[in-house]
């Protein structure tokens, strides 16, 4: 981008910096006054301004200008120059963010030393902000199941307009992923993409925050509003927003522009809003929690992020993605998922979702073996062996097993309990389970189960020379 705009009531100044511009191969555009000025602002921002302090005939000097450019467009670097310099002057224009400050008549390779300077200076800011955010681009989404492919469709429907998008889903779906998936392959994925965590920010510097402020110590300081101008601004958990903010976050996106807390000029900001909670807004619409009118401001595109327990298809694939992940940036080992411990993932409760997942493949790489596979052994048997929607979930090694065998587990594994529960007492054991002492005795038999005295007490154990039959 190298178009530059050229502020100066003087034509023949205008024209002549224009003209060595040009020679340089920078594109121009000039104006000769404030209003001509600000609608060239408006049509597009330019690369870089050059802005004349005195401007004949119009409305606003350069520093009412200046501070429209850096309060609207704030990556454009501003170069002054005056006829009439002095120290008051370049030290106020300074203060109010331009970059330089030539004095009139100025040298011609001076003011080309300084515009290469900031217009390089605006491309390194640009790069370290991109740093910071993150690289957004990247932002992949791993899953083949028809749960997945049908989000994915979704999102690739809104990725290139401009409309609000509210994602639902439960904690650690991957709303946040969404999200970025949106921006990434938008029209905005060159702009910012920035977060606003509501649920973490305190309430009571929420606005601050979001808004920025101004104060005679410290000058302007940027909201997050403000940084994300041009891009994305993400309401992550946005239920948890303060009742106040709301009304105000309502207000900016019906006139796209707010003040600075402790400040009295409008910001205008360019923004595409999008939003995600893992709570009923309707519930919380109806216990005055959450604005209705922001609501339906926010929930034009409704976009709801399934469960991993909805897609659990695509648990294998995510889990060797997070292997691969772990190995690149903590250079933990690169392990295979065996199929054991594939199949028992795919049947595990999760819900804490792809969050939980990557926390559990992470600890197995941390703490699970040397192995070059992982077996189910070293799959966290706490995790997620609850009770599912529909009933129990199948956890432990009964899950890799077929259904003879993790039949005969469950059976064996379940009758030493009881056994040992009534302290050996085969009687009290039959009479719990619902057996006659008999067929208790044939099943303990087809199990290789056998009740010895240890240490004065009769416990059940699996006879080691004996394998279990299997019955129906």
């Amino acid at each position: 981008m190298s178009d530059i705009l050229i502020v100066d009531d003087e034509r023949d100044i205008r024209e002549l910096i224009s003209d060595i511009l040009k020679d340089e191969g920078y594109s121009t555009r000039l104006a000769g006054t404030s209003d001509a000025c600000m609608a060239e602002l408006n049509k597009e921002p330019p690369a870089l301004m050059i802005l004349d302090i005195w401007l004949k005939d119009s409305a606003m000097d350069g520093i009412d200008i200046l501070k429209h450019v850096k309060r609207d467009n704030p990556d454009v670097p501003v170069v002054i120059i005056s006829g009439h310099g002095n120290i008051e002057i370049a030290v106020a224009a300074i203060k109010q963010g331009a970059y330089d400050f030539i004095e009139k008549p100025f040298n011609i390779d001076q003011l080309m030393v300084v515009i290469h300077r900031a217009m390089e200076t605006a491309r390194l800011r640009r790069e370290n902000n991109q740093l910071k955010r993150g690289d957004n681009s990247a932002a992949e989404m791993i899953g083949e199941s028809s749960a997945f492919k049908a989000l994915q469709a979704q999102l690739d429907k809104v990725t290139n307009t401009n409309g609000r998008v509210m994602l639902t889903g439960g904690p650690g779906a991957g709303k946040d992923l969404a999200a970025q998936y949106i921006h990434a392959n938008s029209n905005r994925a060159d702009a910012p993409f920035v977060t606003v965590n509501c649920a973490t920010v305190e309430p009571e510097r929420m606005e601050e925050v979001l808004f920025g402020r101004e104060t005679k110590e410290r000058g302007i300081e940027q909201g997050l509003l403000e940084q994300a101008h041009g891009g994305i601004i993400f309401f992550d958990e946005v239920a948890d927003m303060p009742v106040g903010t709301q009304s105000k976050i309502l207000r900016v996106l019906v006139e796209q522009q707010f003040q600075r807390v402790g400040g009295n000029d409008n910001v205008r900001v360019d923004l595409r809003v999008i939003s995600s909670t893992n709570k009923d807004l309707g519930a919380e619409i109806a216990s005055g929690r959450f604005r209705e009118e922001l609501y339906h401001r926010l929930n034009v595109v409704p976009i709801h992020v399934p469960s991993l327990e909805d897609r659990r298809e695509d648990i294998p694939s995510l889990a060797d993605f997070f292997i691969s992940g772990f190995n690149k940036v903590q250079g933990l080992p690169l392990r295979k998922l065996g199929d054991e411990a594939k199949t028992l993932l795919q049947t595990m409760q999760w819900p804490g979702n792809i969050r939980q997942l990557r926390n559990v493949m992470e600890r197995i790489l941390i703490l699970g073996s040397d192995a070059e596979e992982i077996d189910p052994t070293e799959v966290p048997q706490s995790e997620g062996n609850g009770e599912a929607a529909n009933g129990i979930a199948i956890g432990g090694s009964l899950a890799t097993l077929p259904l003879r065998e993790a039949r005969e587990l469950f059976e064996r594994e379940y009758l030493m309990t009881q056994i040992n529960r009534f302290g050996g007492n085969i009687s009290r054991t039959a009479a719990f389970v619902g057996m006659e002492r008999s067929a208790l005795h044939r099943k303990l038999k087809s199990l290789g189960v056998v009740t010895s005295n240890k240490q004065g007490t009769r416990v059940a154990e699996v006879q080691e020379d004996l394998e279990p039959t299997g019955t129906d």
